[in-house]
């Protein structure tokens, strides 16, 4: 095992997530969010989530509220070698989307983890530590 790797006290696990998706739809994306918000808001009418999904961010945050995820019924995706071809969407999804990949990097040792922040997050949080403050 690499010096590296042994677990050690203090020691910070970093796991950093890309999930990818392509909107072939936007009216089925919209309207799969606006269900996911009258889903965790069951009082809300069709027009209040009309009004409070309108646009990719909105979108993104209740589906990620509601699923977890984007695509919640996706399943893992190969990048590469024995992945769908380049290019090549999944047009008939009900939720308007084309699940288009996923990686994981785990880092370690990262100097600060995100909790040591307190109110006043990194200016990019996802940004790798640099090489002499990984050890």
């Amino acid at each position: 095992m690499d010096e590296t790797a042994v677990p050690a006290e203090g020691m910070t696990i970093s796991v950093r997530t890309r999930r990818d998706v392509v909107i072939v739809d936007p009216e089925r994306f919209l309207a799969t969010a606006r269900q996911a918000y009258r889903d965790l808001h069951p009082d809300a009418t069709e027009e209040s989530a009309a009004e409070t999904v309108r646009d990719v961010y909105d979108a993104v945050h209740v589906l990620l509220d509601r699923f977890g995820r984007l695509a919640d019924d996706a399943p893992d995706m190969m990048i590469g070698r024995g992945g769908p071809l380049p290019g090549r969407r999944v047009p008939d999804r009900p939720d308007g989307l084309s699940p288009a990949g996923e990686l994981q990097q785990i880092v370690l040792d990262d100097p600060r983890p995100l909790q040591d922040y307190g109110c006043f997050p990194a200016e990019d949080p996802f940004a790798l530590p640099p090489p002499d403050d990984r050890g």
